[in-house]
């Protein structure tokens, strides 16, 4: 049976997939990047094929993407970000779902892409100069409360009154969360209003890249519950959640290598 291997090489972690040729998911892995991209992916791919119960010929085609793309030497070709998460995402949305606008909210950055009736990418805007507006934002925040990373959505969605969080730098951020802590107020509204200042810088964003419904959210962050209620409230719309979404990009690769054979 030939398959088709997708691996994304974030600074954080490296997810691999697998598909089949009739597009089915087979497996995925995600593992931490560790120091040394270029290994930790053959290693992370090699124990994937394992546990899938195939052998590297099973799988000729490996696309990569993510940042450490160029890197991968098993890979036989690399595609951009934008062009993998566009890919998976009108794949992996929710059944009926015509996907206008996919937010990703990764670990070190953040992407939002137009997608056009045909499904090719119309436009898009990233956020990789500043911590403020993605997933980094979050950990940094997480430690200064004292609440692990998958705590703060739960948390944020008990919030009454939740708090203004002026600014728009992550180390302003920090000290105006450690203010806010030492005036006594509840960790649940410092936390929802943590989620709304992100979900509206992020959004800001995918206006003026011509925001389109349905929206799809992607990346680590689309598991944050409190942070998709805050996109929600903020956009006014309902947000749609990618199968897998951390998974969206070495997913996305996978098709693309199943495509052009």
């Amino acid at each position: 049976m030939e398959c088709y291997g997708g691996i994304d090489a974030g600074s954080t972690y490296i997810k691999a997939a697998i598909v089949d040729n009739n597009g089915a998911v087979l497996g995925y892995k995600v593992v931490p990047t560790g120091i040394d991209c270029r290994t930790t992916a053959r290693e992370v791919f090699y124990e994937l094929c394992s546990e899938v119960g195939l052998s590297r010929s099973n799988v000729p085609d490996i696309i990569s993407t993510g940042y450490g793309r160029r890197l991968i030497d098993i890979a036989s070709e690399d595609v951009t970000e934008i062009k993998a998460h566009a890919e998976s995402g009108i794949r992996t949305a929710p059944d009926g779902r015509k996907i206008g606008t996919i937010i990703d909210i990764g670990g070190q950055d953040s992407k939002v892409i137009i997608i056009d009736e045909d499904g090719e990418t119309k436009n898009f805007a990233m956020n990789d100069k500043c911590a403020a507006g993605t997933g980094r934002f979050l950990e940094v925040l997480s430690r200064v409360l004292e609440v692990a990373v998958e705590e703060l959505g739960p948390l944020s969605l008990q919030a009454k009154t939740p708090c203004q969080i002026n600014s728009l730098c992550a180390v302003f951020a920090e000290s105006e969360v450690i203010s806010l802590l030492a005036r006594g107020k509840d960790r649940a509204n410092i936390i929802a209003g943590i989620h709304r200042s992100l979900a509206k810088r992020v959004s800001g964003m995918a206006r003026r890249a011509g925001l389109e419904p349905d929206v799809l959210m992607t990346g680590g962050g689309a598991l944050n519950p409190g942070l998709v209620a805050a996109f929600e409230d903020e956009l006014m719309m309902d947000i749609y959640i990618a199968e897998n979404p951390q998974l969206n990009g070495a997913i996305g690769a996978a098709f693309l290598g199943r495509n052009s054979n």
